[in-house]
């Protein structure tokens, strides 16, 4: 079985600031988890094999078409007890990646799998007490935007020990292709 994560991935612009963010990190703190990782959201991880795949590849297609491109403003740092360092959305854009995570994961229902229910964007990961406490020294405002416009499936590279893009579905923004439920007609 391979591991799979599907994510919002920001454009060149936004990914080469948080590469020179976590740069700058390093050279205070040394290599840490998540260093050389490209900028993500994520919205799920999951194990599978190929045949399950290429049905959740069709059924992202299908989720991705009726879903419109978002606008996300990344403006505050903060961190998580188990020493995750992180650039959180504003509260319009934590309302939308949430609408379209939790869609993404209702409609693919996939089991076992590990679903993210706050959108946010990883600089550093089990860090120390110490490292978070630097993290918080040298980075203290941020202001990205970029338009989410749609969803990465990547693939662990278990030799990188880093997931890799292998697929992209753009949203389409074709809500009338929604299923409505409760209606006959």
């Amino acid at each position: 079985m391979d591991r799979y994560s599907i994510v919002f991935q920001p454009p060149e612009l936004v990914l080469n600031e948080i590469k020179a963010m976590k740069a700058v990190l390093a050279e205070k703190i040394g290599w840490y988890h998540s260093k050389n990782s490209l900028g993500h959201i994520t919205i799920c991880e999951f194990e599978t094999t190929e045949e399950p795949l290429v049905i959740i590849k069709r059924k992202l297609k299908r989720i991705c078409a009726t879903i419109d491109a978002v606008d996300v403003v990344l403006n505050n740092f903060n961190s998580y007890p188990n020493g995750a360092f992180f650039i959180a959305p504003d509260a319009t854009s934590t309302l939308s990646l949430k609408t379209i995570m939790k869609e993404v994961t209702t409609e693919l229902g996939l089991k076992n799998s590990y679903k993210s229910n706050a959108p946010h964007l990883s600089i550093g990961r089990k860090l120390s007490e110490e490292q978070l406490q630097m993290a918080n020294q040298l980075f203290t405002t941020i202001h990205l935007t970029f338009i989410a416009k749609g969803l990465v499936l990547r693939k662990l590279d278990t030799t990188k020990k880093q997931f890799e893009a292998i697929d992209y579905f753009p949203f389409e923004g074709n809500s009338h292709l929604k299923p409505v439920q409760g209606v006959l007609f």
